[in-house]
């Protein structure tokens, strides 16, 4: 199996860049991978090999300014100059229109980590028809006391240094902050999982861990207002199926509570099928854990995605 990947045109900024992966037989159904901030669609591998057996297909797109959609380190960690977010949306969906036309019409899903996760959640409001299910890991339905007063000074600070300005303050506030719940940490990274080694790759991946731009974190934090207003999650497809993944120790998600809180507010809207699936001591990304909790993770992901493409 190879990471077949291409490069998508955009109408504005740079190609995104599209990780495939393909089964050596017939494709039964197509999962579409969303990453987080600071990594990059190849780090989906080891999933898209154990779905590939199984006989999917799977797209990663990297978001614009993260791995190889980027064609310098200047640019990695900002989405555009104007109006990110809903940039980084539409490659989301010119990805999956890529990837449905490929796949004749079969069964596809989405699986959103993290950042991916958010920009997931407000796509299936905008686009959650025709997908067979979302898988949403590592997300929450509020992103804390802090946010929005986190959106004003990124803002501001996108304002006064320039949109593409590196922001060490988001930084502090965010990764290092999760590092210091895991103190006394052997890395910056050790938020991310138990498994040493699957952190030292991290550690070591240019395309990993750096600073995101003031105006990306100010346009995440801004979408963080939104993400449980009753009347857009009205507008998500009351059939779609939902699975929400998160580590007992995940930093982001605080646990089992921001899955939670996202769920009652989908099942309030009236969504039929909205699963919650908690990780005993799993962090940040459970498929980076240590091998019991991965393999299980990846195990219980086939049996959903299996059940939900029949």
């Amino acid at each position: 199996m190879n990471d077949d990947g291409f490069q998508l045109q955009m109408p504005a900024g740079h190609p995104i860049h599209v990780h495939r992966w393909l089964p050596q037989g017939p494709t039964h159904a197509t999962l579409l991978v969303a990453h987080g901030m600071a990594e990059h669609g190849a780090r989906y591998e080891r999933l898209a090999q154990a779905l590939n057996a199984a006989g999917w297909a799977v797209y990663a797109l990297d978001w614009p300014g993260h791995g190889r959609s980027v064609d310098s380190a200047a640019e990695l960690g900002h989405f555009a100059d104007h109006d990110g977010w809903n940039h980084a949306l539409d490659a989301l969906h010119r990805v999956r229109g890529r990837a449905a036309a490929a796949q004749g019409g079969k069964p596809l899903f989405l699986l959103g980590h993290s950042m991916g996760s958010f920009l997931s959640q407000y796509y299936i409001v905008e686009h959650g028809e025709g997908l067979a299910g979302v898988v949403l890991s590592a997300t929450t339905g509020d992103m804390g006391p802090t946010r929005a007063a986190g959106a004003v000074l990124l803002k501001l600070e996108s304002m006064l240094l320039g949109v593409r300005h590196r922001s060490a303050l988001a930084e502090a506030l965010s990764f290092k902050a999760f590092n210091k719940k895991f103190a006394p940490a052997r890395t910056p990274a050790d938020w991310l999982s138990r498994d040493a080694a699957e952190v030292d790759k991290y550690v070591a991946d240019p395309l990993c861990g750096f600073r995101c731009s003031a105006a990306l974190w100010a346009s995440l934090l801004s979408a963080g207002a939104s993400l449980r207003d009753p009347r857009r999650l009205s507008c998500i497809p009351k059939s779609l199926p939902v699975l929400l993944i998160a580590g007992s120790k995940d930093a982001v998600s605080g646990g089992a509570h921001g899955p939670e809180m996202l769920a009652q507010a989908y099942r309030a809207a009236g969504l039929n099928e909205v699963t919650v699936k908690i990780y005993e001591g799993g962090r940040h990304e459970l498929l980076n854990e240590i091998p019991q909790c991965r393999d299980q993770v990846t195990a219980d992901l086939l049996g959903w995605l299996g059940k939900h493409s029949n």
